[in-house]
């Protein structure tokens, strides 16, 4: 008989192993058996807690975007100004928990999936709307909403770039130099909203008026 408590200990043990399995392999091709035992449990516990190897890979992503959602939300909540957020959100998406090279990896290996996967590309889907959602609404209190589209999809990205460029190097990710990228991306698109929305003010109060009699 099972021990009580040992399920969402397995599950989790599962979960981290097909991130361990898939980081090694690059893809998504690889076995149950092989899951199973980088969890130290059998193939045949793995089957009765998640079913299917599509279950347990879908269970692995919905547990990335989780954490990623928990992280988020953690560091916003310590912000304390609109572009303090948004910095908080840059971040976390190169926090420890995140850009190491096996969550990367993992990472890649779901947007190629999601090419012919609909339960993927759902679950991405939801990943993106989050992180544009969460740019936008602090953006839109520095800008004009439609500037803070246009800086959030940058940003995006920008991530998702630094993400596939740190998959083809060696030796470990450099967060603090994937932050700097993003905010130097993130200061020189709020410099140009704002010489841009100064020359503006100037035309205004340079044009010439019509005189009255």
């Amino acid at each position: 008989m099972p021990k009580v408590g040992m399920e969402p200990l397995r599950r989790r043990a599962l979960i981290d192993a097909a991130i361990g399995a898939i980081g090694e392999r690059g893809s998504l091709d690889v076995t149950m058996s092989e899951i199973a035992g980088r969890a130290g449990v059998s193939s045949a516990l793995a089957h009765h807690y998640f079913g299917a190897k599509d279950d347990l890979l879908h269970a692995t992503m919905r547990h990335l975007l989780a954490e990623l959602g928990e992280d988020t939300r953690a560091a916003l909540a310590r912000a304390r100004t609109p572009e303090a957020r948004i910095r908080a959100v840059i971040a976390v998406n190169f926090s420890p928990t995140q850009f190491r090279a096996d969550t990367i990896a993992a990472w890649l290996a779901f947007y190629v999936a999601a090419q012919h996967s609909q339960p993927m590309r759902r679950l991405l889907a939801i990943y993106a709307r989050r992180l544009h959602s969460n740019l936008v609404h602090d953006l839109s209190r520095l800008v004009a909403r439609v500037d803070a589209q246009r800086i959030a999809e940058g940003i995006a990205a920008m991530i998702d770039g630094l993400y596939i460029r740190r998959a083809l190097k060696q030796g470990e990710p450099d967060a603090a130099s994937a932050i700097r990228l993003v905010e130097n991306h993130l200061e020189i698109a709020l410099a140009r909203v704002q010489e841009v929305a100064g020359r503006a003010d100037i035309s205004r109060d340079s044009a010439p008026t019509a005189r009255g009699d």
